[in-house]
């Protein structure tokens, strides 16, 4: 895997993390409603840092939870059982659920997560927040708030790595080998 070019660096990273908690607010007339759904692995790390803009923005603390899609994936074998890592300490119902992730692409990891959220329990909404939409829908799926939109080839990639995990902030676009779709 070939990288091509760095699109985001951390600052500009966390530019973009705070217009779209400023966003969220805006958009929820404040952060007395809302929950928080990380959806793992680094959609955790980015929500982590929206949680700590509303804080800062608003003097409200807003809970927070995590949320594995594994056993919620389409692409597993049916009667395939998938351990749920997902850590949701609070209920869902009658609450703005705000789910974070890295990359929005074709669809599949959010469609996952609606369903993990739907079996946990009925939200008011669900809004999504992601980094980076990068186009290329299989399902008919947006993100309500987008950190910046990359138009990409079904060739290439986009990676996010983020401080805690990776070491580092920042966003790549690589270039898939010819063999890889």
């Amino acid at each position: 895997m070939e990288i091509k070019r760095s699109l985001m660096d951390e600052k500009s990273m966390q530019r973009s993390l705070a217009r779209i908690s400023h966003e969220i607010i805006e958009r929820n007339k404040g952060v007395e409603n809302l929950l928080l759904l990380g959806i793992q692995t680094r959609g955790v790390s980015l929500c982590r840092s929206i949680q700590e803009n509303l804080e800062k923005f608003e003097g409200v603390h807003v809970p927070m939870g995590t949320l594995d899609i594994t056993p919620f994936r389409d692409d597993l074998s049916h009667g395939v059982q998938a351990k749920d890592d997902s850590d949701v300490p609070f209920s869902l119902e009658g609450k703005d659920v705000i789910l974070v992730d890295d990359v929005l692409h074709t669809g599949r990891t959010l469609r996952a997560a609606l369903e993990a959220v739907f079996s946990r329990g009925r939200a008011q909404t669900i809004q999504v927040a992601v980094l980076v939409d990068r186009g290329h829908r299989e399902l008919p799926i947006r993100a309500d708030y987008v950190g910046k939109n990359i138009p990409s080839s079904h060739r290439e990639e986009v990676i996010v790595r983020v401080k805690d995990i990776d070491g580092e902030s920042r966003v790549y676009i690589t270039q898939l080998p010819l063999e890889v779709r």
